[in-house]
């Protein structure tokens, strides 16, 4: 008599039996964000959606009725006008100043603080402020506290030594917007740099000093390539809000003297020569603009988290 074997039966659990299919549960995983996903689209890209569309058409505001589809002329117009070339020329000129002169200071500064001293807290907590002060309010402050000729305090500092009394805005007027951008910025800098100090690894500076190697050395041989992407991350970062920048030209200037940049142009535009398509054609430019500084620091900061993988 032979006995026979049979194969175990395959019996799915209850708790396989009741786990969702792979679609349904990565849904059921996406839908807390679903609402702030559509929020956002509903809140950013309905209105760049609507303003590409209007800077199709030749719109002025106070004649509705003379609408009418105008292709690419509006871009052209942007491109071709004097008076917007020039003021693109004065977004480049100071988004580099501000952001060249930001990163030179807040490298000093975060040199300095990457230092053991007494008070070195409430040091780090008055460079940070600066940063956190509403734009409108920084450019308030530089105009009427420091810029104004007849009780600021620049020319109340030069007048104790006998220096002459300038009219800041009039004279230099984009120096004075740089200065007040630098001051609002350099704190943002100095954040991001020194944190790439903080995260340099301490046994090669150690090794490096045995070696006999000076502090200059270990900086541009060691701190500086160390701190390349760091670098590039705060210019990236900070050339798509200068870029953007409207409250500083407008407190300080409104726009005169030469201090137009791109976006008081498109405010002027739109809310005094009511033209809206080619404020619309010379905005969708500094989103376009800006939407490629941003792609070249989304690739810095992917580059920095793989390399702090890869150390850990």
């Amino acid at each position: 008599m032979t006995a026979t074997t049979t194969a175990p039966i395959a019996v799915p659990s209850v708790r396989a039996a009741k786990r969702p299919p792979g679609r349904l549960r990565a849904w059921a995983t996406r839908a807390p964000l679903l609402p702030a996903l559509i929020f956002m689209i509903v809140v950013t890209q309905l209105p760049f959606v609507a303003t590409l569309v209007i800077s199709f058409f030749d719109w002025n505001s106070l004649y509705p009725d003379a609408r009418h589809f105008a292709g690419f002329a509006n871009y052209a117009d942007v491109l071709t006008d004097p008076d917007l070339r020039r003021s693109v020329w004065t977004t480049v000129v100071l988004t580099v100043a501000v952001v060249l002169a930001s990163l030179v200071l807040g490298l000093v500064l975060a040199l300095l603080l990457n230092r053991t001293f007494r008070g070195r807290g409430i040091v780090r907590t008055l460079l940070i402020a600066p940063f956190l002060v509403v734009p409108v309010a920084a450019a308030l402050l530089w105009k009427h506290v420091l810029y104004n000729p007849e009780y600021g305090l620049l020319n109340g500092l030069l007048q104790y030594v006998g220096g002459p009394q300038p009219d800041w805005i009039s004279n230099t007027p984009l120096l004075a917007v740089e200065a007040s951008l630098v001051w609002q910025w350099t704190p943002f800098m100095m954040l991001i740099l020194l944190a790439g100090l903080q995260s340099r690894d301490p046994q090669q500076i150690e090794a490096a000093r045995v070696d006999g190697a000076s502090d200059w050395q270990i900086f541009r041989h060691l701190t500086l390539p160390h701190l390349r992407r760091y670098l590039e991350l705060g210019a990236l970062l900070g050339s798509i809000y200068i870029v953007q920048n409207f409250d500083a030209v407008f407190t300080l200037t409104s726009g005169g003297l030469g201090t137009a940049n791109l976006p008081y142009t498109v405010y002027q535009s739109f809310y005094q020569a009511h033209e809206n398509g080619l404020a619309s054609a010379a905005g969708v430019l500094v989103v376009i603009g800006s939407i490629i500084i941003a792609t070249f620091a989304l690739r810095v900061v992917s580059s920095l988290f793989r390399e702090e993988v890869s150390r850990a």
